[in-house]
């Protein structure tokens, strides 16, 4: 389903912070798609397949055992006895061609359920006062089709599900009717020629960025800057300070990784595995397999033999899965991040049991 033009659920902060914001985005160029977009529009559309009609998803196994069975036993956590996926939900003459779909609308007992798939690993998106969850709350109230999830309601809770986590919080219907009164103020606020224009953190995905006076302006004041007014000593004096700085930094990290390598604990940080590759788990029964399914010897063998995911990729034209258990996912070693990184820890196995048996001497 198309969003409105004005403003949306994935736009609700940042039209509510910057009414300004709509008539910049609207003469903005449309910005490209990325590839990790693109993978969480394939999750998104796979998930309310199988929710809503019982398909089963056509994706890899990867992203299957990473993002789209994690994110159903989340679900299951939520426990939504009734529930409609893909909700499309608008304010009607309230606030007039503002709509938007919301992933699943769902009830538990008294409370209504808002629920958003998020498949993204960079930043960590919070339920509370999530202002896309309650624009679609609000939204689906005055929606004739999803009015049955808050009748009657005594609490809504918003519900964002990105697989390892699951974040929630629990409000009231006055406070959606509170958000619903602040996201009118700031469409009417959008629809006059003087609209407000600030700076914030709403900023980051905004496509007028390029062409904000806001940002702009920062920059023109920059290069009022010139050049023939900087001092070339102190240019090299710092050019120096930064490459003891860098191998400063380089050394740091190092000595951090080696201390959280050999299991010594390290405040806020931890080991977690760099992103697994599929690598083929015997290359002699894949090729077999391969060959059965339909390829060609030349097929899969170019300069040597193909990767699994050049072989996934040939085997989509002729519309046949990657042979089942032909493949292993492997971490190439691990790497540091903050706690809050929604990856696992590592498990030491070695330096535990060596400690355990230590303690055993």
């Amino acid at each position: 389903m198309a969003h409105s033009k004005i403003v949306g659920g994935s736009t609700a902060k940042r039209v509510m912070n910057c009414p300004a914001s709509v008539r910049l985005c609207a003469a903005a160029p449309e910005q490209a798609s990325s590839s990790y977009a693109e993978e969480g529009t394939l999750l998104h559309e796979a998930i309310a397949l199988f929710l809503d009609k019982d398909i089963k998803p056509n994706i890899n196994e990867d992203l299957l055992d990473s993002k789209f069975y994690p994110a159903l036993e989340l679900l299951d956590e939520v426990g939504i006895e009734e529930y409609m996926v893909e909700a499309e939900v608008n304010f009607g003459e309230y606030i007039p061609d503002v709509f938007g779909s919301c992933d699943v609308l769902g009830r538990v007992g008294d409370r209504a359920i808002v629920l958003d798939w998020k498949f993204g690993n960079g930043v960590i998106v919070d339920a509370v006062e999530n202002e896309q969850l309650m624009f679609y709350a609000a939204a689906a109230m005055r929606t004739k089709a999803s009015q049955w999830v808050f009748e009657d309601c005594k609490e809504v809770e918003l519900v964002i599900i990105q697989p390892p986590m699951i974040k929630r919080w629990v409000t009231t219907v006055e406070r959606i009717k509170t958000f619903e009164l602040q996201l009118l103020s700031a469409v009417n606020a959008a629809m006059k020629l003087d609209a407000p224009m600030r700076e914030g953190s709403h900023c980051k995905w905004c496509a007028a960025k390029p062409t904000c006076p806001l940002m702009t302006g920062a920059v023109d004041r920059a290069l009022k800057v010139q050049l023939s007014s900087i001092d070339p000593e102190a240019i090299s004096a710092y050019l120096q300070n930064a490459d003891i700085l860098e191998e400063w930094i380089k050394d740091l990290r190092a000595l951090a990784f080696s201390m959280l390598d050999s299991g010594l604990a390290l405040p806020n940080y931890k080991l977690v595995a760099k992103r697994a590759t599929r690598k083929w788990s015997d290359e002699v029964e894949a090729k077999n397999a391969l060959l059965i399914a339909g390829l060609t010897e030349s097929d899969v063998m170019e300069s040597s033999f193909i990767s699994p995911a050049q072989a996934e990729k040939k085997l989509k034209k002729l519309k046949q899965p990657l042979p089942v258990g032909s493949t292993v996912s492997i971490s190439s070693g691990n790497t540091m991040a903050q706690l809050d990184d929604p990856r696992p820890a590592v498990l030491l196995i070695g330096q535990q049991l060596s400690a355990a048996l230590n303690k055993l001497i």
